[in-house]
């Protein structure tokens, strides 16, 4: 099959995509745990789109939620032979959405697609809709050209992403692994940058520390009284800031634009309600983006021991808590994946891709941590989670064309 045919098939698709992105627009698939209703309506939409399209496997997973009306939170997987059954492609996006937010800040209903020009506007449109419909769109011109590429072409279409994948992805590699083959491979729309430059596929480890201080509350005209927990949480925090940027120093060029690990303080919990009263408890928190090179546990381990020369300088405790804490391994830059992906990028978009890590995190972690090759790949304008939300369609149809490419390729 002449590649130039099935990308020449893909441009005819504007319409499709505008289709595809109004009716999922029109269904708010919103958290319960947000307010919302979760992703049945929109779920059951796009069950009805691929079923009306030639794929050769269809399997709908739902995953038990008592907070969602109807007790389940769908996920959605679609696979299309191809001529060797033994490794797949694996595009996967996420069905659910966040809130609109302030309504006022929206020119138009967050929730009714509006298409102006080549910007299609409405909450998800980009996150993560755009890698719903690159994923179908590029199958379907697959389809409707009766091509089968040299591996299975799957899509996953998975919930709750947004609030950390419980009733998505992890539900579905802790039960349902055996859908996963050893030799497959997946793609994630769901990441990226405006020239469509970034293909990633590391990222940093995470970990949230919460920090606790406790001391002895008095009144402030008397301090020796007490002891002062917010005096001993502000040289806490400078000691951190500066102990774990020195013992954890290294670079590594492939994370940008922060190459060595951050340690950032963040957000500082309500104290004393008056002025004239010591705050014998302060909580405050750390978000760490440690390169994987470095164990989580030892990043732990170094803030103890300045948590306890606090203790004894300020005669308070001190306790430690990581509310998260998640490692992350990388696939391999070299991996057949990554640099197919790359070759379809400067193919498609005419541009100098560059193979990547990230400080942030995104559900690719998950499958590199589960043994799958992953790579992180959109062209996107970067407007998720903001008021008027947009997506391209000119970066949906080149997406599209980016997974086809490496499909055609992966044999």
């Amino acid at each position: 099959m002449d590649e130039k045919t099935l990308l020449k098939k893909i441009d005819t698709y504007t319409q499709s995509v505008i289709d595809l992105q109004t009716n999922m627009i029109a269904c708010p698939a919103v958290a319960p745990a947000s307010g919302g209703t979760g992703e049945g309506e929109k779920a059951t939409y796009l069950l009805s789109v691929v079923k009306k399209m030639k794929f050769d496997e269809v399997v709908v997973i739902n995953v038990p939620d008592a907070n969602a009306p109807t007790g389940v939170r769908p996920n959605i997987l679609a696979k299309y032979y191809g001529q060797n059954k033994n490794k797949t492609l694996w595009v996967m996006a996420h069905m659910d959405v966040v809130p609109a937010g302030d309504l006022s800040l929206w020119n138009s209903d967050p929730f009714k697609a509006v298409v102006k020009g080549d910007k299609i506007y409405g909450r998800g449109a980009e996150d993560n809709q755009q890698g719903i419909v690159s994923g179908l769109v590029a199958v379907k011109a697959m389809m409707d050209l009766n091509v089968r590429p040299p591996c299975n072409y799957a899509l996953l279409f998975n919930a709750d992403e947004e609030m950390g994948s419980e009733f998505g992805l992890l539900a579905i590699l802790k039960k349902h692994a055996h859908l996963f083959g050893p030799e497959d491979v997946f793609l994630v729309p769901d990441g990226g940058l405006p020239d469509g430059t970034m293909v990633e596929v590391a990222e940093k480890n995470m970990l949230w520390a919460k920090i606790t201080v406790t001391g002895k509350p008095t009144h402030a005209s008397t301090p020796m009284s007490g002891s002062n927990a917010n005096r001993a949480a502000a040289y806490l925090t400078v000691a951190l800031d500066q102990r774990l940027h020195k013992k954890f120093n290294k670079k590594d060029k492939l994370f940008a634009p922060e190459v060595r690990s951050t340690f950032e303080p963040t957000k500082r919990e309500a104290n004393v309600p008056n002025v004239n009263t010591i705050p014998g408890r302060e909580v405050f928190y750390m978000d760490c983006r440690i390169l994987p090179r470095y164990d989580n546990a030892k990043v732990l381990a170094e803030m103890n021991k300045v948590a306890r020369k606090i203790e004894k300088k300020f005669n308070v405790t001190v306790t430690i808590e990581d509310p998260i804490n998640d490692a992350s391994k990388s696939t391999d830059p070299k991996h057949p994946v990554v640099l197919l992906t790359k070759e379809a990028v400067q193919a498609v978009y005419k541009n100098n891709p560059r193979i990547m890590g990230v400080g942030g995190g995104t559900v690719g972690a998950y499958l590199r941590n589960a043994g799958f090759p992953a790579v992180v790949y959109a062209r996107l304008d970067e407007t998720m989670h903001q008021p008027n939300e947009y997506s391209s369609i000119k970066n949906a149809l080149g997406d599209a064309k980016v997974f086809a490419l490496v499909a055609m390729r992966f044999n």
